[in-house]
Formats: C-alpha cells, structure tokens, sequence
C-alpha cells in the first residue's frame, strides 16, 4: 500500500483505504420518493424502519432517549452496523489505522469526567458528567457522518443538542465562536506519541453553527452509551460537517470573540479549512470529494454514493451560508 509521509509519520492514502465491511446493497429509490408529495408519510415510515434496526447491541450500559422531532435529525437511511461503527473509526489520540482505536480506547475511563466551561459566558463553571446527562432530555437521531477520506456511515446517536448546554451558561455578547478541546492524556492515550497533531486536538463553530439544532451533544449511540472508541464519554456531532469537526472525549468548552486555528488547520491549513462543510464542488488537493463509500455496501458491484451538499441537509442548514464563497471558506 502507497504511503504519505506528514510531520514524520506515514499514513495510507485514504483513496487505497478498503474499508473492513460486509456487503449489504441499499436501494436510493426511496430517497427519490421523498422528494415526491408522500415524501411527509414516507420519511416517517423510513424513520421508524431506521430505528427498528438500530436496536440496543446489549453490550455497553443503556442511554434511551426519545424519537427527536427535531428537522432532519432522523434520516431515511438504513443504520451502518453496529459492529461497523464501533470498529472502523478515526481517533488518533489512539492510532491512526482504523483498527486502532477499538483495540487501545478501552483503558480510556470515562469516569470521573469533568468538562470546564469557561470564556465569553455569563455562567463558567466545570460540569460534571452526570450533570450534563441530566441537563436535558435525551433524544434519538439518526445522522450521516461523512469522512473526508471518502467514506459515510448512518450512526443513531443518542444526545441533545449543544443549545441546551449553550443557552444555560449564557455566553456574552461577545462570544462569536464555540472552541472544543478533548482530553489530551499521554497515559490513557498511546497515539498522542505521535507527531501527527498539535494535542489537545482543537476544534470550533461559529455560535449560530453551534446554535443549530441539528448539532449535537452526544452521549451514546446505538440507545447504548458511547463505545470509547468512538468519543465517549461525550462528543460533538455536526451532521452537514465533514467527521473530524465532530470532537470526541470533550473536557474543555471556551466561549470566544476569535476564530479558533483548529487541529487540523494548524497541521494542513491547505488541505483542511475552519468550516469543513461537506461540499461535493470542492476536492481535497490530493482526491474527488464528489462521491463516497458508504460502510456495509462495500460488496464487488457496489457503486460509489454521490455526495450530497451539506451531506444532504442544505435545507436544514443551508441559509447559515447564504453569500459566502463556499471554495474560499471550506
């Protein structure tokens, strides 16, 4: 396999990356029915299906919530697998191979957790984790999460959205962005050895992205808690976003005036912007951002999906990007 070299650490290029998946074929018609006047009745019905085979693995404690009727927060598609989404992840605090996380998160401990909330906010103060799990109602939502490097997968996610949090510590006037820092622990963590980020990794919003209903503060997936290798015990979730805007194992949540220089900005500012939309229009410098592979159709005659703007949710989100250069601001 063909390497890339950054920062002394060679990593596969994503394009020759097969991702580990059962084949399991998906028919778009009903995607194009939606669209149709029983697109109401239909995305209801698909909703329900969605969730029936997203039933509790029974292998983590678990975190029930309530159908979401938040807009777009349940979509028509079929989940990815369980045993899909919890071992075939990106979490380089723990390796970057796509195995690794699931193989070294599990001396992670997710409790006692603690996240500070501190910066432009009328109320800072440190939460602790089962008040945050208490702070609102828990609710079920059924996201696409699209890589950059080129793969989706349908996760059912269990969490609130980030607002809740938000409107209760009261940021001030002046706070215009949302920062997000993960736990950063050499200790639990044996890929902050390696060169390839600045740790802790740095993440951020703009407030009305933050705002959003459809962003999410997740706390389990699958109506389990958080597999640790996949952000427990709290992460963000920023469906239209490409992944890696949504931060795992959060500890830190700073209100400030200043565009936050994100991880990966700082690592490849050419190849990784602040806003991170999923935009088809716009290639990575080294692939086609125009298609995907989604986990579970990975069989010998599965076509590539096309991507969709936003990740298919511009009408959701669209309008907080109304006049901006979207090549510019990617």
């Amino acid at each position: 396999m063909s390497k890339r070299k950054e920062r002394g650490f060679e990593h596969p290029l994503s394009s020759e990356i097969t991702p580990r998946a059962v084949y399991e074929q998906r028919r778009d018609w009903l995607r194009w029915m939606a669209a149709g006047g029983a697109g109401a009745a239909l995305a209801a019905w698909a909703g329900r299906e969605a969730f029936a085979q997203a039933a509790p693995p029974g292998k983590l404690p678990p975190l029930p919530g309530a159908r979401s009727t938040v807009p777009g927060a349940v979509t028509m598609d079929k989940p990815t697998a369980y045993e899909d989404v919890s071992g075939y992840n990106n979490f380089y605090e723990f390796g970057t191979d796509k195995e690794d996380p699931a193989r070294h998160a599990q001396a992670l401990k997710t409790r006692p957790w603690t996240v500070v909330v501190e910066g432009e906010v009328r109320k800072p103060g440190t939460f602790d984790l089962d008040a945050l799990l208490k702070l609102a109602p828990m609710e079920e939502r059924t996201y696409r999460l699209r890589c950059v490097e080129g793969w989706s997968m349908v996760i059912p996610w269990v969490g609130y959205s980030l607002a809740e949090l938000i409107r209760r510590v009261e940021p001030t006037g002046n706070a215009k962005y949302v920062e997000f820092h993960t736990l950063a622990d050499p200790k639990q963590m044996p890929g902050l050895r390696s060169r390839v980020l600045d740790w802790p990794y740095v993440e951020g919003l703009r407030m009305d992205e933050a705002m959003q209903p459809l962003t999410l503060l997740a706390f389990g997936l699958y109506g389990e808690v958080l597999p640790k290798q996949n952000g427990a015990p709290l992460r963000l979730v920023v469906p239209w976003k490409y992944g890696f805007k949504s931060a795992k194992s959060i500890a830190r949540i700073r209100f400030v005036e200043k565009q936050p220089t994100t991880a990966w900005m700082k690592s490849a500012p050419q190849e990784y912007g602040f806003y991170s939309n999923v935009n088809p229009e716009v290639d990575h410098p080294r692939w086609s951002q125009a298609t995907e592979r989604r986990i579970g159709e990975d069989g010998l005659f599965a076509r590539k999906r096309r991507t969709l703007m936003f990740n298919g949710y511009e009408a959701q989100v669209g309008s907080l990007y109304a006049g901006m250069d979207l090549r510019r601001f990617f």
